[in-house]
């Protein structure tokens, strides 16, 4: 690592090949030789050398490659005696962050430093000590341990928990922060705002939709960014917006331009691509859902019994994710059954009542129909029901078993009601209405989780921003009723609890936990709890004390949170958070556990530190306060180089095994790992060629039964 500017200048001189030049810069050299190796050794003594690149990630957007700052809005380090006089003052900012004026050769700033909560302590001591020997600046180095000395002391051992943008942590930018599906609009052109070719508006777009709709929207109304509608942007101006989509913002957003992602021609074209109207996509109706329907092998030419000798009660139903596929795996014996072409990575796959077929649905709104009796599990149907999804579901009350399918997509806002046998659409419905805070109209209100209920012919519908979860009832698709439930804003997902009359499910932006009584049709209960909940379908456990518990981890902390769900037998727990035990750390997004198992298992994907990603914690259900043990997931699966996240555990269909994908790369090898669950030991490992970006896994016996 080179610590010094002036010894990569002399580096770039080399370049030039002029041997005059050379001869005249080698004094210079051997100097800035002698500098870089004083650095080093200093660098060796406290474990770790000046990080240039660490600075320039996520220091250089306000403070400059230079040090410099801006004048009057970033103070300058370069020379700033504060700084160098007291280097774990800097470090205790870097995790704290720094409101409030301050002033620095006569000039006043009052911005805003958001914490680095989420880097790893070799990053922030890599950037402190590039602060303190660049620029001419000589200040002491620290070391790794006096960061992770520090981060405990401050009560911040969580870097999931940290919040590069206010408000969103680490593990929830994970999360949200992913490509749009959502093909480009049509160009507009808006008064006030400046010109823009016809090309540098897809290409702006097309940038816009990879790397902003995440967090800003499909129509730049701000979701965990901020909004960038023409009313904001055009006050703003070119200039501005050209600095802040090159430097970043200290509220959080990447510097694209600084960072060597977006080039400087890219920039000024976003720039004023956000001036104008944001092009809405297109709608997706009933003409367009026809034209992808596609019947493959009509229902009477289907068999009328499993042809296999295999357990179909057992498969499992693994998403490839970036392949665009779904492996069938038997359960039993480890082996593919079936590699079936699907949608771009499959959100979710669900099992009809009758355990005979399976429902994927891809990010990008197809929908595949898997019939399991064939020899050979074969599609049999598939349809696109819009441009982005997320939510499939099958009819399962009695009488209706697989007669009616329903999915919901993210855009166009709206769920589709079909032909549970063929995927027919019979029934298309907006989820566009007002919000249940405010009362105000919400044009981008996405459907989230679906669950079919029990109780009634319903199904049980999430409308994400709007905060309203739905009843749709389908006994009658002609003259459709559908009762609607004001619970909280961005509604995700959620399950059932032990009995399956009560839906539990994660309002998670709003921190709140919203019980919906499937029986009665109202709202029991909305609960709070700290930050961004992540349930996944959640876990049914009968405690030792509070009776039968639903929990639910977190993207925002390392909170486990239990929630009594016992009414009759144990009413003074019920619908209260009986007992939040602590986990390896935020950035959750399932946990599991199984009637026939005393374990509870917590994944944590999407943590920052890797040796908490890339590991399972199993907790023991008779025994919750002596704590989790660690299972080193991702090392049993010997995989090569690659993120390697532990996600999602599986049950098998007899409850003595836990499946867990480990997910790297495309280009990167990934596994499925086999645990036994009474011994907590590896039992075996699923990879090879056709294993790529593994996620969720979908047991049909326990899709079924809704065991979770």
């Amino acid at each position: 690592m080179i610590g010094s500017r002036r010894f990569q200048r002399f580096a770039r001189l080399k370049t030039l090949g002029g041997i005059a030049l050379l001869t005249c810069a080698l004094p210079v050299a051997a100097q800035q030789a002698e500098v870089h190796q004083a650095e080093t050794a200093r660098g060796m003594a406290t474990g770790s050398e000046p990080s240039e690149a660490a600075y320039q990630v996520n220091c250089g957007a306000c403070h400059q490659a230079t040090g410099q700052g801006l004048r009057g809005a970033f103070p300058p380090l370069a020379g700033n005696a504060r700084v160098i006089g007291d280097p774990m003052r800097v470090v205790t900012i870097a995790l704290e962050g720094l409101t409030g004026e301050l002033e620095v050769d006569g000039v006043t700033y009052n911005a805003v430093m958001p914490p680095m909560q989420h880097l790893s302590d070799t990053d922030i001591a890599g950037a402190v000590n590039h602060i303190m020997s660049a620029w001419g600046n000589e200040g002491e180095f620290v070391s790794v341990e006096q960061v992770a000395e520090a981060r405990t002391r401050l009560g911040q051992t969580d870097p999931a928990e940290g919040q590069r943008h206010p408000g969103v942590t680490e593990g929830q930018m994970q999360y949200q922060g992913t490509p749009s599906t959502v093909p480009p609009g049509q160009m507009i052109t808006t008064p006030g705002a400046p010109d823009i070719s016809e090309a540098e508006f897809a290409q702006s777009q097309q940038i816009y939709f990879e790397r902003c709709a995440g967090c800003h929207g499909v129509l730049r109304q701000g979701a965990t960014g901020k909004p960038l509608t023409p009313e904001i942007t055009q006050e703003k101006g070119t200039a501005y917006l050209e600095a802040l989509i090159n430097y970043g913002s200290p509220a959080g957003m990447p510097n694209w331009g600084s960072s060597g992602e977006l080039s400087m021609d890219e920039i000024n074209a976003m720039a004023r691509f956000l001036q104008h109207e944001p092009p809405a996509p297109p709608e997706f109706g009933m003409p367009e859902m026809m034209e992808t329907w596609n019947l493959i092998v009509p229902v009477e030419d289907r068999p009328t019994e499993p042809q296999s000798e295999r357990n179909i009660n057992n498969f499992f139903a693994v998403t490839l994710r970036d392949a665009g596929q779904v492996a069938l795996i038997d359960g039993d014996n480890y082996e593919i059954a079936a590699i079936i072409e699907t949608g771009y990575a499959v959100h979710i796959s669900r099992t009809s009542s009758t355990g005979r077929y399976i429902y994927t649905i891809g990010r990008d709104g197809k929908i595949d129909l898997i019939d399991l009796y064939f020899e050979t599990p074969t599609k049999v149907a598939e349809i696109k029901i819009g441009l982005e999804a997320r939510s499939v579901e099958s009819s399962k009350y009695p009488g209706y078993e697989d007669e009616i399918a329903i999915a919901g997509a993210y855009w166009p806002p709206q769920y589709v009601l079909m032909d549970g046998l063929t995927l027919e659409p019979r029934r298309i419905v907006s989820t566009r209405g007002m919000t249940v805070d405010t009362q105000e109209y919400h044009p981008e209100p996405r459907v989230a989780a679906i669950v079919s209920s029990h109780q009634h012919p319903e199904f049980i519908v999430n409308v994400k921003e709007t905060g309203q979860i739905l009843l749709v009832n389908y006994s009658d698709l002609e003259h459709l009723q559908v009762t609607t439930i004001d619970a909280a804003r961005f509604l995700h997902d959620g399950g059932w609890d032990r009995s399956q009359r009560y839906f539990m499910t994660a309002a998670n932006e709003s921190d709140r936990i919203a019980v919906v009584d499937a029986l009665d049709r109202e709202l029991e209960a909305l609960i709070p709890v700290e930050r961004i909940p992540h349930p996944g379908r959640g876990a049914n456990i009968e405690h030792p004390e509070f009776g039968p518990v639903w929990i639910t981890s977190a993207l925002g902390n390392d909170n486990i949170t239990l929630i009594g769900t016992d009414p009759e037998n144990h009413p003074d727990h019920a619908w209260q958070v009986v007992d939040v035990l602590e986990g390896q750390g935020g950035g959750s997004l399932f946990v599991k556990s199984h009637p026939a198992s005393s374990n509870l298992w917590v994944d944590t994907p999407l943590n920052p530190d890797p040796a908490i990603s890339q590991s399972i914690a199993v907790f023991d259900i008779n025994n919750l306060e002596a704590g989790y043990e660690v299972l080193p997931i991702a090392e049993w699966a010997d995989l090569g180089p690659g993120p390697k996240r532990v996600v999602q555990p599986e049950y098998n269909e007899a409850g003595d095994e836990v499946w867990f994908s480990v997910w790297s790369g495309m280009e990167e090898e990934s596994a499925i790992v086999v645990v036994d669950d009474r011994t907590r030991t590896l039992k075996h490992v699923i990879k090879g060629d056709f294993m790529i970006t593994p996620t969720g896994k979908f047991n049909v016996n326990n899709t079924v039964h809704e065991v979770y």
